[in-house]
């Protein structure tokens, strides 16, 4: 859909916002904001700034992993139409006008909107644009990235284009119907994903548990998680399949000091993902340290577990992945002649296997694995040269459903790119609506 322009621009006097209508005024934040630092209201519900949401109820979501301090009788006090940003994540975007009452932590500006000024949801969706996340990233400052710090002294100067507060209300009510469009566009892609996803482990499961061939004989496994499983394959426990099973080393051997970047990289649980090695430059060791911990080492065809979090979670090592250490988190398990590693991997990975680690796991708030837990579970096990050709199949229904995910998240990333173009074209002035 192409929106009109409007009929006259002028040159802002600011290089990145180029051009605005002519008859739309250049304020700064300043100007229609006023710093304030209420405290003292702990009872009232403690509020999150989200780069996706905006300011929302903390309690809301579950992903958030940022602990509230014991005494929020500190902690700042934001009422409906009030600004917050967290001066810390502003180069991502984290900020926004609340539609909630509550409170933040003191580390985040606050400000009251001068509501007969600035329309204050047109203001949300303007200083949460594009064009000013590049802003915040320039007057961000810090060591790393992680630890940018914007100081108000500089926010507060950041110019802002307005309309009549009629004409920002009107295309604050625009956006929000057509975010909402677009939101339910994406939500129906990533819907679709996750029922590619269980479809396709629905045929892993059926590939690693009752085989190729559906004409087969059956007979009963033993075991009730399994079921059925053909005439001629075996059911083992782990420990048959193991040439070594061993925990990855305890803490006082590997401390948080010893991590460099880019070095010999550590797997933990957090780099394992759907049955692959994910490993993160950032949590790696010396040389040094590595042949200290070689005992621990990894060759290619090991399967790495988490034995904490999220039960189930493996990965197989793979070329290039040799030498990797097995991290404190994890448990390196490395199968003997009788299975193929590609095979238990994908067995291993199912959501059979998962629920019983769940079942059996120890932990009181936490789930967690052990070998002595890992060696009792029951695989099922073909004959050697019929798991190569299940691994085949599993690659190639791998390889399918990769295609099919590429093509849904390209129109996600298509979709939230419009969003965010649509979002920033209107409240800068580049289209009329």
């Amino acid at each position: 859909m192409a929106f009109p322009r409007y009929d006259s621009y002028r040159d802002a006097g600011v290089e990145w916002l180029g051009k605005i209508p002519s008859d739309w005024s250049l304020e700064t934040i300043r100007a229609v904001t006023q710093l304030k630092s209420e405290k003292g209201q702990p009872d009232l519900q403690v509020l999150s700034v989200y780069r996706e949401y905006g300011i929302i109820p903390k309690d809301s979501r579950d992903d958030n992993h940022n602990a509230t301090s014991l005494d929020t009788a500190g902690y700042k006090v934001v009422s409906e139409g009030d600004l917050v940003v967290n001066k810390m994540k502003a180069w991502q975007g984290s900020m926004g006008v609340s539609e909630h009452t509550g409170i933040v932590s003191p580390a985040y500006i606050t400000c009251k909107v001068n509501a007969k000024r600035v329309f204050p949801k047109f203001l949300h969706y303007l200083l949460r644009s594009q064009p000013y996340i590049g802003i915040y990233n320039a007057l961000s400052y810090g060591v790393r990235v992680g630890q940018w710090d914007m100081h108000y002294e500089d926010f507060k100067h950041i110019p802002l284009p307005l309309p009549d507060r009629l004409s920002q209300e009107r295309i604050a009510n625009f956006l929000d119907q057509k975010t909402a469009e677009i939101d339910e566009a994406i939500a129906k892609k990533q819907r679709l994903i996750e029922l590619l996803k269980e479809q396709k482990a629905i045929l892993i499961n059926q590939a690693v548990t009752k085989g190729l061939n559906p004409d087969v004989p059956m007979r009963d496994s033993g075991v009730e998680w399994i079921g059925e499983v053909p005439a001629h394959w075996e059911v083992k426990r782990l420990s048959f399949l193991a040439k070594l099973l061993q925990t990855g080393p305890f803490g006082s051997q590997l401390h948080q000091e010893e991590y460099i970047y880019g070095g010999i990289p550590i797997i933990n649980p957090s780099q394992l993902a759907n049955g692959i090695i994910i490993p993160d430059m950032e949590t790696s060791v010396s040389e040094k340290t590595a042949e200290r911990l070689s005992r621990h080492k990894t060759k290619v065809g090991d399967i790495i577990f988490a034995r904490r979090g999220e039960m189930g979670r493996c990965g197989l090592t793979r070329l290039g992945q040799e030498g990797f250490i097995c991290g404190t988190g994890s448990i390196l398990f490395r199968p003997n002649e009788l299975a193929d590693s590609g095979f238990l991997n994908a067995a291993l990975s199912c959501d059979f296997i998962k629920n019983n680690l769940e079942f059996v796991s120890v932990g009181a708030t936490m789930d967690n694995l052990n070998t002595a837990i890992l060696s009792k579970i029951s695989v099922p096990v073909p004959p050697k040269t019929e798991q190569n050709r299940i691994v085949e199949s599993v690659m190639l229904i791998e390889q399918e459903f990769s295609r099919i995910f590429s093509v849904q998240q390209q129109a996600i990333a298509r979709l939230d790119e419009f969003r965010q173009v649509t979002i920033s074209d209107t409240v800068t002035g580049k289209i009329k609506i």
